[in-house]
């Protein structure tokens, strides 16, 4: 067992003998992007039911945090969210819904309508230390500057990331004037180009990566951990990965500067996302809704110009969601989600946070 920089590395789940992973979760972007087949149109038929299980759920709840999946009843479209999120958490680890209705709504029964999408999907999780269970995915730099803000809340680049959730999902209300694409790579593809290419990085990736938790901190932890960011159980790979707050780790005392064996892979796998030929982008559209599966893919966003109407701004809903039916997950994951128990795992829980659904970003 070896010690690097004072904290002790050892293999949490290895890596598969054969190296590679293979199977429906390894794709790449200019592909799909030719086929289409990630790409979900609701019918007139799951759309009106949507809406009718929405205008129940309210006669029966005023608080959208109160209303459950029995509140929806859909028969049509709960039957597609099931089957769709069997094939995001075990084929290619995304979907993209269209036609969602979101125009000739207002804002409460959109969030309502939206919830109600989430119920089919997973448990709602906590997305911020205010304890929001419903994401606004706004600039709001202008409005409410506060260094620990996350950077949904502006108009910068996102970096590659996974969320520290089973399964994210975002709606688009409206769309920026210029920029905003999402881009998505599979983490699987990157685990395999990787393999092929330097072995000996992916390996490091599975030994344990120190994270910083930030202002993130729950009751009785210290402010950093450790995670490997590949981990491979019961014949899956599961993947956490955060660059800004593996980096940030390094100001901690404790935990002292990254191996240089460690700086090469984590560039290589940025080198790997950052591809062309891996990943793939989407500009959403309003009625958009992107659900990935975050132990799968890893996603950002490019930056992008605001409208200089209110009204008009780049505006998505976010959920992030833990299915009762989630992949087993390595209790190092404890760490960072609470709990390994899927459906009850995930989400940022701290003192004192009361968790609640906003219908304001702020």
């Amino acid at each position: 067992m070896s010690v690097i920089a004072g904290n002790r590395l050892s293999a949490n789940h290895p890596p598969p003998r054969r190296g590679s992973i293979g199977g429906p979760g390894v794709w790449y972007g200019p592909d799909l992007k030719k086929s289409g087949e990630w790409i979900y149109a609701l019918s007139e038929i799951e759309r009106t039911e949507m809406v009718d299980a929405m205008r129940h759920a309210r006669s029966c709840s005023s608080e959208i945090a109160d209303m459950t999946k029995s509140d929806f009843s859909m028969p049509k479209l709960g039957r597609t969210l099931e089957e769709l999120r069997h094939e995001v958490l075990h084929g290619r680890g995304f979907v993209l819904f269209r036609n969602f209705p979101v125009e000739d709504f207002n804002f409460e029964e959109i969030a309502t309508m939206y919830w109600g999408f989430g119920t089919y999907i997973g448990s709602a999780r906590s997305q911020n230390v205010r304890g929001h269970l419903l994401g606004h995915v706004t600039d709001i730099t202008d409005q409410y500057a506060d260094p620990n803000n996350r950077g949904y809340l502006s108009r910068r680049h996102l970096l590659y990331h996974s969320d520290s959730v089973d399964m994210v999902s975002l709606l688009c209300l409206h769309k920026a004037k210029q920029g905003g694409l999402s881009t998505i790579v599979s983490s699987y593809t990157i685990h395999d180009e990787m393999w092929k290419r330097r072995p000996d990085l992916a390996k490091r990736l599975y030994q344990g990566v120190p994270r910083s938790r930030r202002k993130e901190i729950p009751k009785g932890k210290g402010p950093w951990y450790e995670l490997p960011v590949f981990n491979y159980l019961e014949g899956r790979l599961v993947i956490s990965y955060l660059r800004q707050f593996i980096d940030e780790a390094q100001e901690h005392g404790d935990v002292g500067p990254h191996d240089p064996l460690l700086i090469e892979a984590l560039d290589l796998l940025t080198e790997l996302a950052e591809d062309p030929k891996l990943y793939l982008s989407m500009n959403f559209e309003p009625g958009d809704i992107q659900l990935l599966h975050n132990h799968q893919i890893l996603h950002n966003r490019t930056e992008y110009v605001d409208w200089p109407e209110q009204e008009r701004k780049r505006y998505l809903l976010r959920l992030w969601l833990s299915p009762q039916d989630g992949l087993p997950l390595p209790e190092a994951f404890a760490e960072r989600y609470g709990t390994v128990t899927p459906g009850d795992r995930g989400g940022v829980v701290i003192p004192g946070t009361e968790r609640h659904v906003p219908l304001t970003a702020f």
